[in-house]
């Protein structure tokens, strides 16, 4: 059952809180404004009226203290004794009176009671004025009754019968709520739930209830106006209170916010009031230093928890405050070097594993790592690094070193077994930030990498038939240059059988038919080979390359075919180094690709004006050029765009694939490669390579 109780006190106060004058329905009179404490009483001393210098003096909240008497908070206040009598008798008493405060201490206050009559003439109330004047109580008595809207506290009446043996079981456990937490981490939310608002004073409405007024906080659960961050806090408040005897203030917690009361704590009691064992009141004391109530803040901090929970990408939010008190020791202690203080004090990396805490997680988090709910999540960070341990002591070095964002791909693995490969980012807190906020995020990248892999091997195969069919067309140009050496075997071999068969033996000349027999038999096998390194299908392998070098290997693939053709050719290179990290087959088919487009463009034009230059150059210091010019009928204007498209062809029963293979070489090798018409006709195709010390461009695996 609600109660109501306060609200009907407060409307039989006098004409000094504005209800007689002002009406029943004002709630603010002008004593509310009063600097000095303001306390009304019937003549058997229960509380009518307690204005907020009162509460800033005594430190009891209105709310509580209406309605009951005044020895009831004040044991040594004797109201059927003595000075409460006398008082009755003479109409008024001035003096000094020691009182405790709602914190335990004593306060001096100067104080003026006056008596006011009824028509009959008995006492009808008890009207006090009263002024802090102890050293501690005056200093921050004037202080605050000076603004005392501000100092006024937040009060609470709770109803907790739903409850009470949810928070008997928490009071057991010594208010610990964290197995509540592992257990079920709703569990507090669902409590608070069914926690009832009796009755709230007006510091409380604006604080917490946002633009609701105070009508709409009554019978609403206290879930709905309390900082999720101190929630825990607030269960384990509860329930020590709800366990303990005496009904006084013995329970008060810090209150960790960052809404708008700074420097916060919150008390709690049970009702003086015997039959109302469910009743709890609560306090909150601060100072306000936002416009924003906590309601509207809870709002806004509602809706971006809900945003947090529904990203697409898995998020944790770790509380690093450990490792940082640790990080400033080291600080202190001249630490610069992390790095190798690490490597040499390898435990420490081990216990920041255990106390750098998860404190919450969405739900991308739980499914990424195939987590029942958030509570498998929100433990010591271990988990995180079990697949990549170094990646611990990286993030660590990060945050020491005062970086805001660290990101590397790690593997990770899930409780059920599996290897997942993650891009980690870590957005660390700085100060005055607090170190409970750091975020960390991971993307899923493991399908991609398994996509990529998949187009590598697809890429490499369309690279693979590409040479295969380049070796088709050249088949008359490699019979031929096989043809060669084979034909000087023979030629030498027959010389040599002849002279054997003479009388007079000569071995010199017989020993330089061997050794030409020899040496065209490896330039047969140096071709074979090439042949063989081009056919095959392997992984690429880079080294260090002189394409000088290379272009004059791939020429010996084509050299028949431009003789045949009577195109006459040159190759020249410019002084200086040409060396570039490459693999040797791959770039071979580049520029064997070149010149066989060169070679069918050119077998289109005039007979008398065939020729193909390849020339290898050092550009901008940092790169390498190769460039192939021709002097055919160049490249078509509707082509331009399209001449490194996939399956994009201007030859008669063409495939499309050689300049895009080329192209994919080129870029995985961290180059660029273009095409363009020469002013005097004939095309220019180049691509330019890092030269060995220069920055790629663009660079990818291949």
């Amino acid at each position: 059952m609600l109660h109501n109780r306060g609200i009907s006190l407060q409307r039989h106060t006098t004409d000094l809180t504005g209800e007689g004058t002002m009406g029943a329905g004002t709630q603010t009179g002008l004593a509310d404004l009063a600097s000095e404490s303001v306390i009304v009483c019937d003549a058997q001393g229960i509380v009518r009226y307690w204005n907020p210098a009162s509460e800033a003096l005594y430190g009891w909240p209105a709310l509580a203290v209406v309605g009951h008497r005044l020895d009831e908070f004040f044991p040594d206040y004797e109201l059927e004794e003595g000075h409460w009598r006398q008082l009755l008798r003479e109409g008024t008493w001035q003096g000094t009176v020691r009182r405790q405060t709602a914190a335990g201490a004593l306060t001096t206050a100067s104080v003026t009671q006056t008596v006011r009559y009824k028509a009959s003439g008995l006492p009808h109330d008890i009207v006090e004025y009263g002024k802090g004047i102890s050293t501690g109580a005056a200093k921050s008595g004037d202080a605050e009754c000076a603004a005392p809207h501000r100092a006024t506290a937040a009060c609470w009446e709770l109803d907790v019968s739903e409850v009470r043996d949810d928070l008997e079981r928490i009071a057991l456990a010594d208010g610990d709520t964290g197995a509540l937490l592992a257990r079920d981490p709703d569990g507090l939310d669902r409590l608070l739930a069914r926690c009832r608002i009796v009755n709230v004073n007006e510091k409380a409405v604006r604080i917490f209830g946002g633009t609701a007024d105070r009508m709409k906080l009554i019978a609403r659960p206290i879930l709905d106006f309390w900082p999720s961050q101190c929630r825990p806090m607030l269960v384990e408040l509860l329930a020590m209170v709800l366990a303990q005897q005496s009904w006084r203030i013995t329970q008060t917690r810090a209150m960790h916010s960052d809404g708008p009361l700074q420097n916060a704590s919150a008390a709690a009691w049970r009702s003086l009031d015997q039959s109302r064992a469910n009743t709890i009141y609560l306090m909150i004391s601060g100072i306000l230093s936002d416009d924003r109530s906590v309601r509207e803040l809870h709002v806004g901090e509602d809706r971006y928890r809900k945003l947090i929970h529904h990203m697409p990408t898995a998020l944790w939010q770790v509380d690093a405050r450990a490792s940082g008190e640790v990080f400033d020791r080291l600080r202190s202690e001249g630490v610069t070097d992390i790095a190798s203080f690490l490597d040499a004090h390898e435990e420490l990396i081990e216990l920041s594993n255990d106390v750098v805490r998860v404190t919450e997680v969405n739900r991308e988090a739980v499914a990424l790592f195939r987590g029942r709910s958030a509570a498998d999540l929100i433990r010591p960070v271990r988990y995180l690094f079990t697949a990549t341990p170094d990646m611990a002591k990286r993030v660590m070095i990060a945050h020491f070193e005062g970086r805001r964002n660290f990101s590397e791909q790690a593997k990770i693995l899930t409780f059920d077994g599996q290897l997942r490969d993650v891009i980690l980012s870590v957005t660390f807190s700085t100060p005055p930030e607090q170190l409970d906020t750091t975020f960390l995020t991971m993307l899923d990248i493991t399908e991609r990498l398994r996509t990529e892999a998949q187009l590598q091997r697809l890429e490499a195969d369309y690279a693979h038939a590409a040479r295969i069919s380049t070796l088709g067309e050249l088949a008359t140009s490699i019979a031929h240059e096989v043809k060669q050496p084979l034909a000087a075997i023979v030629t030498n071999a027959e010389t040599s059988l002849r002279w054997l068969e003479r009388d007079n033996l000569n071995s010199e000349k017989v020993k330089q038919l061997t050794k030409r027999i020899v040496s065209s038999a490896y330039r047969a096998n140096e071709i074979i080979q090439r042949i063989r390194s081009l056919a095959a299908r392997k992984e690429p392998e880079r080294k260090a390359l002189d394409l000088h070098e290379v272009a004059e290997e791939a020429l010996t693939f084509v050299r028949h075919d431009i003789e045949f053709r009577r195109i006459a050719w040159s190759i020249d290179a410019a002084p200086g180094p040409a060396t570039v990290l490459g693999d040797r087959v791959q770039l071979q088919q580049v520029i064997v690709n070149l010149l066989v487009n060169s070679i069918q463009a050119i077998s289109q034009g005039d007979r008398a004006a065939r020729r193909i230059n390849i020339a290898v150059a050092l550009v901008e210091d940092s790169l390498v050029e190769l460039s192939v010019r021709d002097s055919g009928p160049g490249i078509a204007t509707e082509a331009m765009g399209r001449l490194f498209e996939s399956f994009f062809t201007t030859k008669p029963g063409g495939v499309g694939i050689g300049l895009a293979i080329c192209q994919s070489i080129i870029r995985s090798h961290g180059g660029c490669i273009r095409a363009a018409n020469q002013p005097g006709g004939g095309a220019r195709v180049s691509f330019t390579l890092p030269a060995i010390g220069g920055q790629p461009v663009n660079p990818r695996p291949f």
